[in-house]
């Protein structure tokens, strides 16, 4: 399934819900998102597994559940469960922010979940409070650490670095990476809806980088088999490695094999672009499954060669799916 520009669009991204435990500052305002869907104006599972079978049959091998907060809808052990007996599905993950991740790990591991996504940008507890607004940290760490002993593979912790908030921690971050056996990754802030994106709190991947080799050692670079934009570090003798992913600075878009379906059912060819397909009334209105397919093919040929850097998509992160 390749777009215009020669690109194998493999990779499905679906938001199941808008809603979330957590205020970070970078995603949502403080008072939430206060126009929550409606419950029947989210996908059903149902519907979400039509559209994926559908997306398998044109290629589609890998999925990822995203939120708001995934954990937080009902059921979502038994659809994990159903999704993962999708034939030709080979990967199943997900990004949370780990809070209920102590609660769900063992259950989702048994029902076809491949690995997880955390975010956490803050080793303190009082700077990840003040991050979150209303989280609690340990919280993330039990989680961190159930998801690893129940089998979940590769653990991914990302951190989204902000200048003045929580730069001072990077290098507590990569510490971390030589006790820990976890895929520690440095996101740059990217301006994605109504956040609080200020270009004075924009730190680079190649500034990061400096600073973890001024202050803790070398980064030694490291082959790994992945589809994803991070490239990939350790330090001498560490257990875990580093990520460094940077939309802001890097042409990442060249290699993106992604779509993704936001939960109230529109399918995105660019996190970018405010480009999307209602899918969820062609899906609504008795469209046939061929009418369908031929609507996704049409959406890939929507996603652009890449991101224009006047371009800031009006929907909030929380909306889009991580």
């Amino acid at each position: 399934m390749k777009d215009n520009f020669n690109r194998n669009i493999d990779y499905l991204r679906i938001s199941i819900i808008d809603r979330c435990n957590l205020r970070c500052i970078y995603c949502m305002p403080e008072e939430g998102i206060t126009n929550l869907l409606p419950h029947h104006e989210i996908l059903s599972y149902e519907e979400i597994l039509k559209i994926v079978e559908i997306g398998v049959d044109l290629g589609i091998t890998k999925i990822r559940i995203t939120g708001g907060e995934p954990l937080l809808r009902k059921g979502i052990v038994s659809f994990i469960e159903r999704l993962a007996r999708i034939e030709g599905i080979r990967d199943i993950g997900m990004t949370t922010n780990g809070v209920l991740l102590k609660k769900f790990a063992k259950d989702l591991y048994n029902a076809g979940l491949k690995r997880v996504n955390v975010s956490l940008d803050s080793l303190d507890e009082n700077k990840f409070r003040a991050i979150t607004r209303v989280g609690l940290i340990d919280d993330v760490f039990e989680g961190i650490d159930e998801a690893k002993n129940a089998g979940l593979q590769p653990v991914k912790v990302n951190v989204v670095v902000m200048k003045g908030i929580n730069d001072d921690e990077i290098e507590k971050f990569a510490l971390w990476s030589k006790k820990v056996e976890y895929q520690i990754r440095f996101i740059e802030f990217m301006p994605v809806g109504q956040n609080a994106w200020k270009k004075e709190l924009f730190i680079s991947k190649d500034e990061i980088k400096e600073r973890i080799e001024n202050k803790i050692g070398k980064l030694i670079p490291v082959q790994m088999k992945k589809s994803g934009p991070a490239e990939y570090f350790m330090l001498e003798g560490a257990k875990g490695f580093l990520g460094f992913i940077s939309p802001m600075t890097t042409h990442i878009c060249i290699r993106c094999n992604r779509l993704r379906l936001t939960a109230d059912g529109k399918l995105r060819p660019c996190l970018f672009s405010d480009k999307e397909v209602d899918i969820k009334k062609i899906l609504r209105s008795g469209t046939s499954t061929e009418e369908i397919r031929e609507i996704i093919i049409k959406t890939i040929h929507l996603k652009p060669q890449g991101m224009s850097e006047h371009t800031k998509p009006l929907r909030p992160m929380s909306t889009i799916g991580g």
